[in-house]
């Protein structure tokens, strides 16, 4: 990855309008700025969220409260919480997460 052309700046994530995406079940309320072609955002899962496709997009993902569960499309799955992280490119390992009582990440992709 490579920044360029964006200046410093300060986000207070609490000002960014949400946009609500639902699942299979639940649903996704996403908080999103965008800087050229990255994109920069605070999700909050619902409690029994369940993704409704796999995902192909490479993504950095911190988990900033909760537990979310993400399966791979070969089966493994991974358990994120407080304090952990995953990494993936475009195209590789396509995935898609759940949560049973609701999670908090920070995704850069």
């Amino acid at each position: 990855m490579r920044l360029t052309d964006i200046p410093f700046g300060i986000t207070d994530w609490a000002e960014v309008v949400p946009t609500l995406h639902a699942g299979e079940t639940g649903e996704a309320l996403w908080r999103t700025r965008t800087f050229g072609s990255l994109r920069v955002r605070l999700v909050e899962y619902s409690a029994d969220y369940a993704a409704d496709h796999w995902c192909d997009k490479g993504h950095i993902v911190l988990c900033v409260a909760g537990e979310l569960r993400t399966e791979l499309r070969d089966g493994r799955t991974y358990v994120l919480r407080p304090g952990m992280s995953y990494q993936v490119a475009d195209g590789v390992d396509a995935h898609r997460s759940s949560s049973r009582e609701g999670a908090t990440l920070f995704i850069v992709d």
